[in-house]
């Protein structure tokens, strides 16, 4: 159990985990009693909080993934969907529109607007992995198109 609890802080002390990043590591070294146990005194702790991951994650990566993708990859990370989408809505009122969102990272990507259907498509294409809506993309690309 002390072994579970060190290695943990030890995971911990390099980044902020979610709850199930860290089950999912200790599992080799114990049982899932045992790795629920020390899950639930690090949380009650303090130490671990699926929250403070959320919060953490978003404020570094949204300048640059639209609204889309940080749901998605925090889903994936195994936080609740409830305490993602208020994490999102505390977001938003801290950081520009998505749209600026979106121009700022396509000028940085693309030195000039799309010349052709080609062109367009390779932009939207980039703009859509990191997340933006079509709808955004549309207006972000037809912008540059007048």
């Amino acid at each position: 159990m002390n072994e579970l609890r060190s290695r943990a802080v030890k995971l911990l002390a390099r980044r902020e985990h979610t709850r199930a990043e860290l089950a999912r590591k200790l599992a080799p070294l114990g049982t899932p009693e045992e790795i629920d146990a020390v899950l639930n005194e690090l949380a009650r702790t303090g130490l671990q909080s699926d929250a403070r991951f959320a919060a953490s994650y978003l404020r570094s990566q949204a300048a640059r993934l639209g609204t889309a993708r940080l749901r998605q990859t925090l889903c994936s990370k195994g936080i609740d969907a409830e305490l993602v989408e208020a994490q999102v809505a505390d977001l938003s009122a801290e950081l520009p529109d998505e749209l600026e969102r979106a121009r700022a990272v396509w000028r940085k990507k693309f030195a000039a607007p799309p010349a052709d259907a080609r062109e367009w498509a390779k932009q939207a294409r980039f703009l859509q992995g990191r997340g933006f809506s079509a709808e955004l993309i549309r207006r972000l690309l037809k912008e540059h198109d007048a």
